[in-house]
């Protein structure tokens, strides 16, 4: 029975490991293309030949990128919290 329970806790605990890296990374990798696109537009919005719609886009995509950068802090944090 405990060798049962002991299985079972240990293969959770590598479940949820390799999900949270997993969301870890997707959210990482959806940072960098919000901030690529905030860039870009950006650029294209101060050249003054922007549409609409980029200069509405611009100003949108702050919005996602804020909790973002605070889900990459965390995950910096924890990080530096296992190598210490």
């Amino acid at each position: 029975m405990i060798t049962t329970f002991a299985i079972s806790t240990i293969s959770s605990a590598v479940v949820a490991a390799l999900i949270a890296g997993t969301l870890g990374g997707i959210a990482v990798v959806t940072l960098i293309f919000l901030l690529i696109t905030k860039e870009l537009t950006s650029a294209e919005v101060e050249s003054g030949k922007a549409s609409r719609k980029l200069e509405s886009l611009s100003r949108f995509v702050v919005i996602p990128i804020v909790p973002l950068l605070v889900v990459f802090a965390v995950i910096v944090a924890v990080k530096v919290w296992e190598v210490l």
